[in-house]
Order: structure tokens, then sequence, then C-alpha cells
């Protein structure tokens, strides 16, 4: 099952996997993109599972405004759980995924977008000072769910 709501659950599910590398990355994921596709792709590419953290419903709220999301987080976990790149999903209801991260403790290679520095990247610290590594990935576009519904919008 790719999708676990307990990060725990997950927890253990990770720490029983010996030997193999654990690649984190997450988002809000609202109106899946090309440049989510990259991401995600490049990801996994970085080790041999990918775990993918997503923003809860609420938290979308607060971070991009009381019009986000337009997928509710179901839906959201059910499109990314369709792609083959992505190995498990998890929620997290926090406005950052620090105590995701730090709850599963099996993180080899943290991923983030191009947009964020290294200084920027929240649970770089906690993934390093257990022997993990961070990757800023360049995304080849532009892209931003953001921008996309803004389009729309415009256009329509």
């Amino acid at each position: 099952m790719k999708i676990h709501e307990d990060r725990l659950a997950l927890a253990r599910v990770l720490a029983e996997l010996k030997g193999q590398k654990v690649v984190f990355t997450n988002g809000v994921f609202d109106l899946l993109h090309p440049g989510h596709v990259e991401l995600l792709e490049t990801a996994r590419a970085q080790g041999d599972l990918l775990v993918v953290g997503v923003n809860d419903d609420a938290s979308v709220r607060r971070l991009k405004g009381e019009k986000r999301p337009i997928f509710p987080l179901a839906e959201r976990m059910e499109v990314l759980a369709a792609l083959e790149c992505v190995d498990y999903i998890v929620p997290f209801s926090e406005d950052t995924p620090l105590e995701l991260i730090c709850a599963l403790d099996r993180i080899d290679v943290l991923v983030k977008g191009g947009d964020y520095t290294p200084e920027q990247v929240v649970g770089r610290a906690e993934v390093e000072a257990r022997g993990g590594k961070l990757v800023i990935f360049k995304l080849s576009g532009n892209y931003s769910s953001s921008g996309l519904i803004e389009k729309i919008v415009r256009n329509f």
C-alpha cells in the first residue's frame, strides 16, 4: 500500500528496509504539472525508494490561502499513488515537514526543487546529522500550481 495515513506506521515499514536508500520530498501537489513529475522522477532516481510528504488541507489553506487546495488531500494522494516513481505517500498537518522528517528517522536523501537554497530547506540539518544528504534539483521549466491557477483564471 503506497498511502500511509500514520507516520509512525510508515516509520516502522522503513525501519525494516535494511540496506535501501530512502529518498524524501514533500509538497502540496495540488494541480500536478510537469514540474512535479520531473521533481518526483529525479528524487526517485536518488535512491531505492521515494517517500512523498503531502500537506493536508488545513496546512495548504494556511500556506496558500482559503481558496486552496483545489483538490482535497485524498484526491491529491490518489494521483501521486498512480505515479510509478512514488513508493510511499504520507500526509502531514504541520506547515513544514520537520516533524514528519524527524518521525521517519530513516531519510538518506532529502530532495527539494531549485527554488530553495540549502539554508531554506526544512529538515536539512536533521537529515545531514544522521548522515544523509540534501539534493536541490533545478527544474527545467518555470512551473507552479499557483501560476497555473492564475493562467486558468486569466484565460477563462
